[in-house]
């Protein structure tokens, strides 16, 4: 689809680097959020994030889709893009964050990352509900999905199943945020509206073979 229409991101102050790369994963820090579940959360390890939030906006064939909401057919509030198993990302910053993903959690995951969806969030009207990745082998077993935000911080929130207790990260930037153990089983996140000026945010999910 065309991008002329898509907003444009104001820099971050905080992200003037020139040269995409990333950086160690040993900052990592882990929240243990209850029935096996955890985030571990790693704030800028993409240096020059910005780069990268230009060309995925500009290069990525994005999609916008409708689904079927109970009664009616509705547009879904993002646009989207998905890369299967041995699809070539579309920056190879993205292939390098992969395989450092893979092998820094190669012992507690057991496989590699292998697919990368990929949602546009343009402006304060697009979100994404309340759900857990529960699509496949997600629903029963435990699992990973590690998300990388470029562009202007969104809130991610996540909350038991059932009911209790929110947590809140605003990601964006280059930030890191992966959920492990049981967290797609007993617990849901979701990217809610903003009633506040927000600028436009590419999150990437990876996420093993065979869970959605």
């Amino acid at each position: 689809m065309s991008t002329h229409h898509l907003p444009a991101l104001q820099s971050s102050l905080f992200d003037q680097d020139d040269e995409l790369r990333l950086g160690p994963l040993d900052g990592v820090r882990r929240t243990e959020l209850g029935r096996g579940a955890w985030i571990d959360l790693l704030p800028g390890w993409l240096h020059g994030s910005d780069a990268l939030f230009d060309h995925l906006a500009a290069e990525v064939p994005w999609r916008a889709e409708r689904r079927q909401m109970y009664d009616q057919v509705v547009s879904v509030p993002r646009l989207l893009a998905y890369y299967g198993a041995g699809a070539p990302l579309p920056h190879p910053v993205l292939a390098e964050a992969r395989d450092a993903l893979s092998a820094h959690y190669a012992k507690e995951l057991g496989e590699p990352f292998a697919t990368a969806g990929l949602c546009y969030y343009r402006d304060g009207r697009d979100s994404v509900a309340w759900h857990g990745d529960r699509i496949g082998r997600g629903a029963r077993e435990d699992t990973m999905v590690a998300i990388l935000s470029v562009g202007t911080p969104r809130d991610l929130l996540l909350r038991p199943m059932g009911g209790g207790g929110t947590v809140r990260r605003p990601l964006g930037h280059g930030d890191l945020i992966v959920m492990g153990g049981s967290c797609q089983r007993t617990w849901e996140h979701c990217v809610p509206k903003s009633t506040r000026a927000a600028g436009p945010r590419v999150s990437v999910q990876f996420r093993p073979r065979g869970v959605n």
